[in-house]
C-alpha cells in the first residue's frame, strides 16, 4: 500500500467529516473512520488474502454518502467506480422504512460485491462495539447487539479474523445489559 491513496483519502473523508462529531464526544468523526480502517490493516496482517488498498479506501469513506453531502458521482470521480459502489453498499437506503429493513437491505448488497465490502461492515461494527452510551435504554443495547449477531451471520467467511474479533465484541458489548428476571 502506498501512502498516497491513503493520505488522498484521509484528506477527503477529514474535509467532508468535519464539523461532525463521534456521537456523546467532542471527537472528531475523522477518529471513528480511521478506528474502521486501522480493523482493516490489523485482519491484513493476520492474513494477507486480499487488496489492502481497496478496503481502507472504503473504511475511510463508509460514511460519506449516508452522513455528509457527498454525491455518488463525486465519490466515483474522485476514486473510481468501484470505491464508490462499495460506499454505496454500506449506504443504508433512507426510502426504505425501518431500521431493520435498512439493515438486511444493506447487507445484501454488500454481499453481491466483493469481500472486502463486508469486510468493512465488519470492522465498522467492531469499532461501534464500544461502550455503549449512557441515554441507551437496555431493549436498545439488546436491539443493536442482536444487529452485531446478524451482521456477523450474513457476513461469515467474508474474513475469519473480523468475524471472531465482532464475536468477541459482542459477547464482551453483553455486559452492557440488564437482565432481566
Amino acid at each position: 500500500m502506498t501512502q498516497e491513496i491513503p493520505n488522498e483519502v484521509i484528506k477527503f473523508a477529514g474535509e467532508k467529516h468535519k464539523s461532525q462529531k463521534v456521537p456523546g464526544t467532542d471527537t472528531n468523526y475523522l477518529l471513528h473512520v480511521s478506528n474502521v480502517a486501522m480493523e482493516i490493516i490489523l485482519a491484513y496482517q493476520e492474513n494477507e488474502n486480499f487488496d489492502i488498498n481497496y478496503p481502507v479506501q472504503l473504511a475511510l469513506l463508509h460514511d460519506t454518502l449516508e452522513d455528509t453531502g457527498t454525491e455518488f458521482e463525486e465519490l466515483a470521480k474522485m476514486f473510481g467506480n468501484s470505491v464508490a459502489i462499495g460506499v454505496q453498499a454500506l449506504t443504508k437506503n433512507t426510502l426504505l422504512i425501518s431500521k431493520k429493513e435498512k439493515m438486511l437491505d444493506s447487507l445484501i448488497r454488500i454481499n453481491q460485491l466483493e469481500k472486502e465490502v463486508g469486510m468493512v461492515k465488519l470492522a465498522d461494527r467492531i469499532t461501534n462495539l464500544q461502550e455503549s452510551p449512557k441515554h441507551w435504554r437496555n431493549d436498545k443495547i439488546q436491539n443493536y447487539l442482536k444487529e452485531a449477531a446478524l451482521i456477523n451471520k450474513m457476513l461469515l467467511n467474508k474474513n475469519e479474523y473480523l468475524n471472531n474479533r465482532l464475536q468477541t465484541k459482542i459477547a464482551g458489548y453483553k455486559k452492557y445489559t440488564v437482565q432481566e428476571f
